[in-house]
């Protein structure tokens, strides 16, 4: 019902169904309450109280809150800004498989952003991400793919898989990516790469709107 209400933008009742369920340590509403509080969503906008409900189904194991609670850590929303905390609870729902928190380590690991720089490590997270179906994380690993580094040549034909299903589910950097690789490629490789991107892609079980955590921007 609290669900039902939010989707119809009637926030004062999804908080009113919420608040008490959240206070007698629900997780699901304990993470939609701080939601309500980080987007100002029928209460003044306010980062500490965010940050609070967010903590306690962080702690309990809601994954999306974990992420969320990470992403405040290193935005400095609700709280100072601390990249090995931050580091750390993107670290507990990445393993236990939350897309959105392999995507943000693995950008963390790629720029020594609050653990050790540690590019394999970095595309280790992409690929799970991506494979997971993160569009986000398709893309960037993608991108790398396609431009390698002084330990990794290019690999054309992987790069064009993932900036293909990147790109047809609107994401522009993947387009604008695709068009560039293309050029580069011949026949042979465009080839394989749509082969492998349209099995992938029959293969997959994966919803094109997997990614959902409580709504903050991270």
């Amino acid at each position: 019902d609290a669900l039902e209400a939010y989707m119809a933008a009637d926030f004062v009742v999804a908080r009113a169904i919420w608040e008490p369920l959240a206070e007698a340590d629900n997780v699901e509403a304990q993470a939609w309450m701080g939601s309500l509080y980080a987007n100002g969503d029928g209460v003044d906008l306010d980062d500490e109280r965010a940050f609070y409900w967010y903590m306690r189904p962080a702690g309990n194991g809601s994954l999306p809150a974990q992420t969320t609670l990470a992403a405040m850590y290193a935005y400095a929303r609700g709280t100072r800004q601390r990249d090995q905390t931050a580091a750390h609870w993107f670290e507990k729902a990445a393993a236990a498989g939350d897309l959105n928190a392999q995507f943000n380590l693995a950008t963390f690991y790629g720029s020594g952003r609050g653990v050790p720089q540690d590019n394999a490590r970095a595309m280790e997270l992409y690929r799970s991400a991506a494979a997971g179906g993160h569009r986000g994380a398709q893309a960037r690993l993608g991108g790398l793919l396609a431009a390698g580094d002084g330990d990794r040549k290019p690999d054309r034909v992987e790069a064009f898989v993932w900036l293909f299903l990147a790109a047809q589910h609107g994401v522009g950097t993947a387009l604008n990516a695709l068009d560039g690789l293309v050029r580069l490629m011949s026949a042979d490789e465009k080839r394989e790469g749509m082969q492998r991107a349209e099995s992938w892609r029959r293969s997959s079980r994966q919803d094109p709107s997997n990614v959902t955590n409580y709504p903050l921007p991270i």
